[in-house]
C-alpha cells in the first residue's frame, strides 16, 4: 500500500518552501520561478493521468482538452461577463464533469488502443473547436486580457505569491489523491488495472470506478486549465493540442506511472527540459554546428522516452529500489 514516510512530507514541504528564496539568491536560477509554478500547474494533471493510467489501467491522449475547457472557460467568462474568477474555475470544473460524464461513459467501454484512439479523436475535435469558434474563444489569434487571481482582497501578481498558491493547491491534491489511493476506491481501482474481468466477478462495478477516476482526472486538469490562465493572462489554442497530451504521457511515465511522486517527478523534470534546458542546448548546438536543430526537441522526449521505457520501466521514481536491489545482489554475491 501507498506510504508517504514522516520525512519525505516535511522534506518535500521545506524544499517548496525554501525554493523562491533560494533561487532569489542565485542570478542565473532567477527566472526559474516562473518554470516551477508551470511545473506545479502540469503537475496537476499529472496526478490524475498516474491515478487514470497508473493504477486503472485507462489510457487516455485527450487530457489537453479538459486542459483548455478549464481555461476556456475562466477565460470566456471573466472577459466577456466580468464573473468572478474563482466562480468561473468552479464553472470550468462543472463543464468539465459534464462532458467527462458524456465522453467517459461510452468511450470507457473501449480497451487497449481503441480506447486510446477514442480519447485521442475527442481531443482533436476539442482543439479544433478552440481554433475554429473564433467569435466566442478568439480563435487562433487567442484570449487576452484575462484578470489574475485574488482572494480576500490579497492579489496574487507576484510569482512568488502564485508559486505559493499553485504548490498549495497541488499539495492538497496530493493528499486527496493519496488518500483516494489507500481507500477501498484504490483498491478497486488496482484491481480493475489488473483484471477487468476478475474484477467484475468479485463484485466491483467496473463502469462506475472507470468513469469516477475518469471525471476526477478531467476535474484535476480543469483547475490546472484555471490556474494557468489566470496566470498567463493569455490562452491560444496552441496550447491545448495533442502534442501537449502527449507530453503529459511523457511525465507521468519518465516519473513513474504507478507512484504519484512520479507524477510530481515527471512533471517537474519534463517541465524544465521543454520550457529552459531543451531550448538552451538547442541555441547552444545551433551556435557550434551553425544549423537549425528544429526536431531536437522531438528527438529529445522521444530518447528519454524509449530509454525510460527499456531501462526503467517504473519509472525514475524506481531508482532507490533499483539501487537497494543491485546492493544486495552484490552482498550476497561476496557472500
Amino acid at each position: 500500500m501507498f506510504r508517504i514516510k514522516k520525512r519525505t512530507r516535511i522534506t518535500f514541504l521545506f524544499l517548496l518552501i525554501i525554493t523562491p528564496f533560494v533561487l532569489s539568491i542565485i542570478p542565473e536560477a532567477e527566472g526559474y520561478l516562473d518554470i516551477f509554478i508551470f511545473a506545479g500547474i502540469y503537475t496537476l494533471i499529472a496526478i490524475g493521468l498516474s491515478l487514470l493510467m497508473g493504477y486503472a489501467g485507462q489510457i487516455s491522449l485527450g487530457h489537453a482538452a479538459f486542459f483548455g475547457i478549464g481555461a476556456y472557460v475562466s477565460g470566456i467568462l471573466t472577459v466577456n461577463y466580468e464573473w468572478n474568477p474563482w466562480a468561473c474555475m468552479i464553472c470550468g470544473i462543472v463543464v468539465c464533469i459534464a462532458v467527462a460524464y458524456a465522453i467517459g461513459i461510452p468511450a470507457l467501454k473501449l480497451q487497449g488502443h481503441y480506447l486510446a484512439m477514442g480519447t485521442l479523436a475527442f481531443g482533436i475535435v476539442v482543439y479544433i473547436i478552440f481554433s475554429e469558434e473564433a467569435a466566442i474563444t478568439g480563435g487562433p489569434d487567442g484570449m487576452g486580457g484575462i484578470p489574475g487571481l485574488s482572494l480576500f482582497g490579497f492579489e496574487f501578481d507576484s510569482m512568488i505569491s502564485y508559486y505559493y498558491l499553485v504548490w498549495t493547491i497541488v499539495i492538497i491534491v496530493f493528499l486527496l489523491s493519496v488518500n483516494l489511493i489507500q481507500s477501498k476506491t484504490g483498491r478497486a481501482l488496482r484491481a480493475i488495472h489488473t483484471s477487468q474481468m476478475a474484477s467484475s466477478a468479485m463484485g466491483i462495478n467496473v463502469p462506475v470506478y472507470k468513469a469516477h477516476i475518469f471525471v476526477y482526472s478531467a476535474v484535476l486538469a480543469s483547475v490546472a486549465g484555471s490556474l494557468y490562465a489566470h496566470y498567463i493572462n493569455f490562452i491560444n489554442p496552441g496550447s491545448f493540442d495533442v502534442s501537449f497530451s502527449i507530453l503529459l504521457i511523457i511525465m507521468i511515465v519518465v516519473g513513474g506511472m504507478h507512484s504519484i511522486w512520479g507524477a510530481v517527478l515527471g512533471a517537474l523534470l519534463i517541465t524544465f527540459l521543454s520550457l529552459e534546458w531543451i531550448e538552451a542546448t538547442q541555441e547552444w548546438l545551433g551556435t557550434i554546428f551553425n544549423k537549425d536543430f528544429n526536431e531536437f526537441e522531438t528527438l529529445t522526449f522521444g530518447g528519454i522516452l524509449l530509454l525510460t521505457t527499456i531501462f526503467l520501466p517504473e519509472g525514475l521514481v524506481s531508482i532507490p529500489d533499483q539501487i537497494k536491489l543491485l546492493t544486495r545482489k552484490r552482498k550476497e554475491s561476496k557472500l
